[in-house]
């Protein structure tokens, strides 16, 4: 059974490595991501999360998968957990769960609203993740999310570090950002949370590439900027996803190299629910 809490893991020395997956709406994706997640214990990550769908769609299964996988692997898992669409007894349900599942660690979201819907705190629920953050410190060890392209729904820049100041103020330990492709919207981030007082842990989350079609449709989602020269390089590898594959791990060791050299305290992978690129990333970085 996974005992850690980020915020001992970030206070120990070396990089931590963590993966990210998201929960499969089949048996038989179920199947493949526990023969993925097989694969990965290999790296032996400090903790591993799972995503909670848009609205809190997923609720109940990524809960299901987060107190499993916690079990039977014996990882320490964080769970996603979100504000959009939830009421605060909900909220609390699902806190009692993961307690009860004996997990420890939750990253506080906004969240995205349902498709379609428009971003809106439920009548009876929070307002703001600092106020779940406030909350769940009680029990649990919390990370929050960090934009280094800015939030698409922040007013600004400068606000949208001080809704993360916020968050960190309340009691966050470690802030993992959304993913990004230029490295120097990154160490722009860094040196102005910096600048305001924010003193955790900043852990870039890295996204490696397995199709052009697929990256720039996430990318569009989630508000991210693609550099012109890498969109060129992707539009030439439409329709060859090996292809896009190779270059992905390329293009994420790359840029991992250049965040060792920053000083990054390690790297979140958004896995996408497969291991093979995160492994050969690994090797390319550490040599295992």
């Amino acid at each position: 059974m996974g005992v850690n809490r980020i915020a001992d893991i970030y206070a120990r020395p070396g990089q931590v490595l963590s993966i990210e997956f998201w929960p499969p709406k089949t048996e038989r994706g179920e199947e493949n991501l526990f023969q993925e997640i097989k694969r990965l214990t290999t790296l032996n990550p400090a903790y591993c999360s799972m995503t909670y769908g848009a609205g809190g769609s997923t609720r109940d299964k990524t809960v299901e998968l987060v107190c499993r996988i916690e079990r039977e692997f014996g990882i320490d898992m964080m769970c996603h957990l979100t504000v959009v669409d939830q009421s605060r007894a909900e909220v609390m349900g699902v806190l009692d769960r993961l307690r009860e599942g004996g997990v420890r660690n939750i990253i506080a979201l906004g969240g995205d609203p349902a498709p379609g819907a428009e971003w809106a705190p439920h009548p009876e629920g929070y307002a703001y993740a600092h106020e779940l953050v406030t909350e769940a410190i009680k029990d649990f060890s919390v990370a929050v999310a960090g934009f280094p392209e800015v939030h698409p729904r922040a007013e600004s820049r400068e606000s949208d570090l001080r809704f993360l100041k916020a968050k960190v103020d309340a009691g966050a330990c470690a802030v993992i950002t959304q993913l990004f492709f230029d490295n120097n919207d990154f160490y722009r981030f860094v040196e102005d949370a910096r600048r305001i007082g924010i003193d955790v842990p900043i852990v870039p989350g890295m996204m490696p590439i397995r199709s052009a079609a697929q990256i720039q449709r996430i990318a569009k989602l989630c508000g991210a900027r693609i550099p012109s020269a890498l969109n060129e390089q992707l539009e030439s590898l439409v329709g060859d996803d090996e292809a896009a594959v190779r270059f992905g791990i390329d293009y994420t060791t790359e840029q991992c190299q250049q965040l060792l050299a920053f000083g990054v305290p390690g790297f979140h992978f958004y896995a996408l629910n497969k291991a093979d690129a995160v492994l050969e990333i690994h090797r390319r970085l550490y040599g295992s």
